[in-house]
């Protein structure tokens, strides 16, 4: 079966949340079910109109390890973006990525595991713990967000995929469409777009597939209608619209390694102490904050993920 979803909303529609409030008693009088990861229903939500961002996600639950601080204005986060298959300025996603077609849309599963093949979004979602998660999101240039994605543990999903003990890294490719994303007519990356994780990494239960943001389904320009949120690694491993998903013996190259290898290693993380050759990691503005402020060690989960890079010179392995 085919996911039904309704037409994409144009970024014009997309209207301004000031204040993010209460959000359990938001899901709890939520009527129009979007996308039912517990039961796998699916149906057809009510066209945008003034008064609320886009479609909610319903049988949201408020998952662990969310931050206490502020979320990021609505508008500032779906127009203030990175996203290079429709543009490399901040405001040409919100702009141009209407022409993105996300109904339907699937996922290949290729490589070392046991069930590879096509699936469809609705099978990938279906049965996930749907989640709010507020995760600080700190980009590689020094801005900084704070984001309530609502998305599932990517490690329940690869572990239906049953990857083999080969398995020591996780491949993911965005879709590749010049048509309906026009930033890929120009050769800024090599596409299609390329990012890979190591599978403790993966595996790690801050790392989440985003499917929706603020209780709503992602808008394109943020990376509908599946994308990774990895919270420590915010600007450097975030694909969007991803459409595969390789289970890999050796280390995949990501495409900023090979368009800056000198810039970019598999290994870039959110580390004041190890500047990028054109931005000092050390401190970030807070978009809609004038003043800096101290960037943390691993974006502030350092007690969650430290462990992971016991040993490394993360100088040298970045």
């Amino acid at each position: 079966m085919i996911i039904k979803k309704p037409a994409d909303i144009p970024s014009s529609e997309i209207t301004d949340q000031q204040i993010y409030r209460d959000r359990r008693r938001f899901i709890r009088n939520t009527s129009t079910l979007l996308l039912a990861g517990m039961t796998g229903t699916v149906l057809q939500p009510r066209p945008a109109q003034a008064g609320y961002g886009g479609q909610p996600v319903a049988g949201t639950r408020p998952g662990p390890f969310s931050t206490n601080e502020t979320p990021t204005l609505y508008k500032d986060i779906t127009s203030y973006n990175n996203f290079y298959e429709f543009g490399t300025d901040k405001k040409s996603p919100a702009l141009l990525s209407g022409s993105l077609k996300t109904d339907p849309w699937s996922v290949a599963v290729e490589g070392a595991v046991s069930r590879p093949g096509n699936y469809f979004l609705e099978d990938i979602l279906k049965g996930q713990p749907m989640e709010e998660r507020i995760y600080r999101m700190r980009c590689v240039e020094g801005w900084s967000m704070v984001i309530p994605w609502v998305g599932f543990p990517l490690s329940g999903l690869i572990k239906r995929f049953e990857p083999s003990a080969d398995a020591k890294y996780v491949e993911f490719q965005t879709l590749l469409d010049p048509v309906q994303m026009p930033g890929q007519r120009r050769n800024v990356l090599d596409w299609p777009y390329v990012e890979g994780l190591r599978m403790d990494e993966a595996m790690h239960p801050l790392t989440i597939l985003a499917v929706g943001l603020y209780g709503e389904i992602l808008p394109n320009q943020n990376g509908a209608p599946l994308r990774l949120v990895v919270p420590w690694k915010y600007g450097f491993k975030g694909i969007k619209s991803i459409v595969k998903m390789r289970f890999l013996e050796q280390q995949p190259q990501s495409s900023w390694m090979r368009s800056a290898p000198h810039e970019y290693g598999f290994y870039a993380n959110v580390n004041p102490q190890v500047s990028h050759p054109r931005w000092s990691q050390r401190r970030e503005r807070r978009i809609g904050e004038f003043r800096k402020r101290k960037t943390l060690m691993f974006n502030g989960y350092a007690e969650q993920v430290a462990h992971l890079y016991q040993g490394m010179d993360l100088k040298k392995n970045f």
